[in-house]
């Protein structure tokens, strides 16, 4: 169960990657304007500050979800687990934050935060069992 949970919280890690793309790296371009709705090219640009910012906040979830992975796996179990909790928790978090705040956004709520809550509940029962 410990090795499904961390496999879940990996692929949630780079789906966070791939925001970060979509949200600091293209955000006026067409994917990103379709993905996240705002339109016109001109009205994605006096978006793009704040989009860039929230970006980073995505791939920082990544790399303490990708560097708990790795302390677990070289056997560093605890500092392991405790940063995959941290980032995957967080990731569930901010879903959430966006479901309530947003109820039309309800399918990027649940793309963003359903992969991490199974990694999270999936690990809890290996590290209970």
């Amino acid at each position: 169960m410990i090795v499904a949970g961390l496999v879940l919280a990996a692929v949630a890690a780079l789906t966070h990657v791939f925001i970060f793309y979509l949200e600091s790296i293209a955000w006026t371009g067409e994917r990103a304007r379709r993905t996240f709705g705002t339109g016109t090219v001109e009205q994605a640009q006096a978006q793009r500050d704040l989009a860039f910012n929230q970006g980073f906040y995505n791939l920082f979830l990544a790399v303490v979800v990708a560097l708990g992975i790795v302390l677990y796996a070289v056997g560093a179990q605890t500092a392991g687990v405790t940063m995959v909790f941290t980032g995957a928790g967080s990731m569930v978090a901010a879903s959430l934050v966006l479901l309530l705040s947003s109820p039309d956004k309800a399918a990027a709520a649940l793309k963003q935060g359903v992969i991490p809550a199974l990694g999270v509940i999936a690990l809890a029962l290996g590290l209970t069992l």
